[in-house]
């Protein structure tokens, strides 16, 4: 086959030419921009799930959807140790500029600028020369608006300018956040409190997060309304009926076809996850002869798609760990059969290193810290990322 044509694209946040199974909550989030819009009450989005599973793409597509009913968007990517203000500050930045060319009041809009670069000078960051980051808005920076230094506090009067101007033009403001699982716990409280206190003014903007499985739970710990506030959405693998849409509607763009043979053992490989399914699309249509695709293929390409994620996709993770963190793993790998992803006590996992429970607490804590493992409940850990566990036992 064409490798020049080979439509599967494995990728970081790189959207499929196919996204399957995600129809519900493409539609659920258009029924939102649109209430919303309205004045109507609409709850933010969170989506959770393990890595590779299509939260980035996801989270693009839904961005899409608000752009194309005109809302101003923005989008951000949350990093550890890193503070919230300046990336929101981007974010709506980005936002402001899609609606302020519309806007028929120039003054309001230059208004509300000075009052996101009034919100932008609170920050504390500053560049490599030592130099404070100054805010690429010229305009005078408003005074006494969003400027206190309390982050919830000027979140509120932020999200409530922004959201009036494009309350304006009949379009809302929409702000995502990906990798949310990363934002500090206090102000993960005050980005819930904000977004709590802008939907009790029914002000037309939403956040959309996208993080680990355990992103739920950090939320609710940070606000115990935060259950209530968001609608949590679990990005996981794809039914068999998806995934062999993944599969052959690209192919069939092209002219191709599968055998349900192959289908069959694409099935199996990749348990359903998307970037699996993409991962092994790619590689058995680069290995293919020609149409059919057969189930000789997939065997043949096997090895080669294996190969592919060892190097990019676990080992990139694997190298990033310590010889004591990669041993916790092959403790995880161990005791989480059939493929290392089911979640392990942590008491478990010190028994099988014969070690105590005590002195386990830094590796885990790293590996947590590096993303590699989460713990969703209390005494237990899992993987971050699909069949690791399966790539620690296969590297013995």
């Amino acid at each position: 086959m064409d490798p020049i044509r080979n439509p599967y694209a494995p990728g970081a946040g790189q959207r499929p030419p196919e996204l399957a199974g995600r129809d519900a909550e493409l539609a659920q989030f258009d029924v939102t921009l649109e209430r919303v819009a309205a004045g109507r009450p609409g709850r933010s989005m969170v989506l959770s799930g393990l890595r590779g599973v299509g939260k980035t793409v996801l989270l693009n597509a839904l961005r899409g959807q608000a752009v194309r009913r005109a809302w101003g968007t923005g989008k951000i990517e949350a990093r550890p140790e890193h503070s919230l203000r300046l990336p929101l500050a981007q974010a709506v930045h980005a936002a402001l500029r899609e609606l302020g060319h519309r806007h028929r009041d120039p003054d309001r809009v230059e208004q509300v600028m000075g009052v996101l670069k009034a919100f932008a000078l609170r920050t504390d960051h500053v560049d490599r020369r030592g130099r404070a980051w100054t805010p690429p808005v010229d305009v005078a920076a408003a005074k006494g608006r969003a400027d206190s230094g309390d982050l919830e506090l000027d979140l509120v009067e932020l999200f409530t300018d922004v959201a009036s101007l494009a309350g304006d033009l009949g379009v809302g403001i929409s702000v995502f956040i990906d990798e949310m699982q990363d934002v500090a716990p206090d102000e993960l409280g005050a980005l819930c409190g904000a977004c709590h206190e802008i939907s009790q003014q029914g002000a037309p903007l939403v956040v959309v997060g996208a993080g680990l499985p355990h992103l739920p739970v950090a939320l609710a710990a940070s606000r115990s309304y935060a259950e209530r506030l968001f609608r949590y959405v679990r990005v996981d693998r794809l039914p068999r009926e998806m995934a062999e849409r993944a599969w052959t509607f690209p192919a069939e763009q092209e002219g191709a076809s599968y055998e349900a043979k192959a289908l069959d053992q694409l099935y199996e490989l990749t348990d359903g996850y998307p970037y699996f399914v993409q991962a092994y699309g790619k590689a058995t249509w680069d290995v293919a002869v020609g149409s059919p695709i057969r189930w000789a293929d997939v065997v043949q390409a096997a090895p080669e798609a294996e190969a592919e994620l060892a190097v990019g996709f676990f080992g990139a993770r694997f190298d990033r760990a310590t010889p004591a963190e990669r041993d916790y793993m092959s403790a995880m790998a161990d005791l989480g059969e059939p493929t290392g992803d089911l979640a392990v006590s942590t008491s478990d996992v010190a028994a099988h290193l014969d070690r105590k429970p005590q002195s386990l607490s830094p590796a885990r804590d790293g590996l947590i810290k590096k993303g590699l493992v989460f713990s969703a409940e209390r005494g237990t850990v899992a993987f971050t990322v699909p069949h690791f566990g399966r790539f620690l036992r296969n590297q013995r």
